[in-house]
């Protein structure tokens, strides 16, 4: 199947060829002709499925009709006001940037406008946007509520509602303001949920804001672990996880990697562990500000950074290709969030490494993993 074939508009096919793609991902295949239909939909997708592009895309066209319809006759502009008619709510500001940037490449050719909102700036610039009308709004609940309590923004045109990364929304205590955002909606709207994982509080959550919704689900999680990513485990102890992190920096052959910490602190710890040995290395967290935040995934991508240590809050949001190494300092709490973790390489086709360090307390949580992924990961070594 090609693009073609599910029936996009030519300007939406013509920012897909200018991005080299030609087949759409399984998740693209499986959703944009039920959106397309104004179904609404429960996703269950992995990041670097493709899952932006599967609800973006119909997003597009459906609104694209009026781009058409409120042309100035005249002078063949559209005319300056534009209520809000597609609203995607997400848990974090570097996701709300990565959707917006999938908007901008999709959408260049269709005369719709978007914009992207989120705390830790000024909001000047974002209401200086919003105030010239905007199609598509990208948001995070913070400051959507806030702009929403001073009167800057009404979702009451709203026609299609996306909530993207449902299961961190809850991690992160989302819940209570996404209730607060769903009842200023249209009852009237398509809605579409996306999640990476389907724990209980997700199903019931769908359940409440989804209507005779279309179920999507990529790979399942227990092989979503893919073929292409060379898992390796070793034993440690706790007070040896750097030295081992380390020499494996050194010693394997890592170009860009991200290490997973428990913890906040863990992840400035570990940061400055590795600087002080002379490994470049950025923490990445929710302590940190916006704007260091955005520095150090830029430095990440440009590749002057070559580790990130990252704790899961936060590392939802990184969407960054050519990771050759993840390397697990701490084991998630949570089976899934391994899956997840070790996602970010082996992506589009390429290779990668997960390598996971285990001490003494961890033993449940790798029996959880070992048993999600359906057996061991190969054990390579203890410490040195």
């Amino acid at each position: 199947m090609q693009f073609e074939d599910l029936r996009l508009i030519e300007p939406l096919l013509q920012a897909i060829r200018a991005k080299g793609y030609d087949t759409p991902t399984p998740i693209q295949k499986q959703a944009i002709p039920h959106l397309l239909e104004g179904e609404d939909m429960f996703g269950c997708a992995q990041t670097g499925t493709g899952k932006t592009a599967a609800f973006a895309l119909p997003v597009l066209q459906k609104l694209h009709h009026y781009v058409a319809a409120s042309k100035n006759h005249k002078g063949g502009r559209r005319k300056q006001f534009r209520p809000i008619r597609a609203m995607i709510l997400t848990p974090t500001r570097e996701l709300a940037a990565q959707v917006a940037e999938n908007f901008h490449n999709y959408g260049c050719h269709t005369g719709l406008r978007h914009t992207v909102i989120f705390g830790g700036v000024r909001q000047t610039p974002q209401v200086r946007a919003l105030r010239k009308g905007v199609d598509v709004l990208v948001a995070t609940p913070g400051r959507l509520l806030d702009l929403m309590n001073q009167g800057i923004i009404s979702l009451a045109d709203v026609e299609m509602f996306v909530l993207d990364e449902a299961d961190r929304m809850l991690d992160m205590g989302f819940i209570h303001d996404i209730r607060k955002v769903i009842k200023q909606l249209p009852q009237q709207r398509q809605t579409l949920m996306f999640s990476a994982t389907m724990p209980r509080e997700i199903r019931k959550l769908a359940d409440t804001i989804l209507k005779n919704p279309v179920t999507v689900k990529t790979t399942p999680e227990k092989t979503t672990a893919a073929e292409n990513i060379a898992q390796s485990l070793y034993f440690v102890e706790s007070t040896g996880k750097t030295k081992l992190l380390e020499r494996h920096l050194k010693e394997s052959q890592v170009k860009r990697a991200i290490v997973f910490t428990r913890t906040k602190h863990r992840a400035n710890k570990v940061t400055k562990q590795l600087n002080h040995s002379r490994i470049s290395a950025e923490a990445f967290h929710s302590n940190k500000t916006q704007n260091a935040r955005t520095r150090a995934l830029e430095s990440f991508k440009k590749g002057s950074v070559s580790v990130l240590v990252a704790s899961d809050m936060a590392a939802r949001g990184i969407d960054v290709d050519n990771i050759s190494h993840v390397f697990n300092y701490d084991l998630p709490n949570e089976a899934e969030t391994y899956v997840h973790r070790i996602g970010r390489t082996g992506r589009a086709g390429a290779s990668g490494e997960a390598i996971s360090f285990c001490s003494n307390d961890e033993h449940k949580a790798l029996r959880d993993i070992e048993k999600l992924l359906g057996g061991p990961i190969p054990v390579q070594g203890d410490s040195p």
